[in-house]
């Protein structure tokens, strides 16, 4: 498959003068503000019609993953990613790899939009244009119900497992001493995890709950503090003529209900405020 102070004067000149300079702001604000709105129309008609490739990963649950049954891709991105494109007017066509690749392909051009829980992060937006934010995530440790791993202090010199290229993996790396283990699927870390040749896994939170919820409620928990919080985004090239239109998309599924709709189907609660 394929997120002026002023000063009141008691005298008439004063006031005659500061009535004439809120005028002329508002008319400039005006101005400003049809410019941006017409540049913003100009793109959005500029993509519309258009066929652009998304790079998505196939096994991150609840976010994106390949139905067993169907041989489809599902998930909250997929849903995302598809409402975003019907409301701009644009068709997308998907493309599945791993997640350290799709990152290289939004470096390289290679494909015109990624999605994936990506977090938005500074060393990210060098070479990454990102959309507004979609969705809060942030980074939470995995150990066997009988670990004495009771938080991220705990983990020096032990083996502990991440996703090839992710935030969890540069998290263990440059804030603690255990012996990290990259894994290009997350699931292969876990059931490492759960097989006792890891000692535990670091990951996004929502992944990390809908594995224990489905897979292992029995043999895994979460301990410690959610760290790292950071938004997920959906990314582009640099410079791209997408984001604004993927902007605009966005915050009108937000304001129709259609986001919130998408959301409770796979989190089963309503979005956060």
């Amino acid at each position: 498959m394929l997120v002026a102070c002023g000063t009141s004067e008691t005298d008439s000149s004063s006031s005659d003068s500061g009535n004439e300079t809120e005028d002329t702001t508002e008319e400039t604000s005006g101005s400003e503000g049809a410019e941006e709105s017409e540049e913003a129309s100009e793109e959005a008609s500029s993509v519309a019609g258009n066929t652009y490739t998304v790079a998505t990963d196939s096994n991150f649950q609840p976010f994106e993953y390949m139905n067993p049954d169907t041989q489809e891709l599902e998930g909250f991105d997929i849903d995302l990613i598809s409402a975003v494109a019907e409301e701009a007017g644009f068709e997308i066509e998907f493309e599945t790899m791993n997640f350290d690749g799709l990152l290289g392909s939004m470096r390289t051009g290679k494909h015109d939009i990624g999605i994936a829980g990506i977090s938005i992060t500074d060393e990210r937006k060098e070479t990454i244009d990102f959309s507004d934010k979609y969705y809060d995530s942030g980074l939470i440790l995995a150990v066997p119900k009988d670990s004495d791993i009771e938080s991220i202090e705990d983990i020096d010199g032990h083996k502990v497992g991440a996703r090839q290229g992710s935030t969890s993996e540069q998290y263990l790396q440059n804030n603690t001493n255990a012996e990290v283990s990259a894994f290009p699927e997350i699931v292969t870390a876990y059931m490492d995890l759960e097989a006792g040749r890891l000692d535990a896994v670091l990951y996004d939170l929502p992944n990390v709950q809908y594995y224990i919820k489905e897979n292992a409620s029995d043999t895994l928990k979460t301990v410690g503090d959610v760290l790292e919080g950071q938004p997920y985004g959906i990314a582009f090239p640099k410079d791209s003529e997408l984001v604004e239109p993927v902007n605009e998309a966005l915050a009108t599924i937000k304001e129709s209900g259609k986001y919130a709709e998408i959301y409770k189907k796979w989190f089963g609660t309503e979005p956060p405020q």
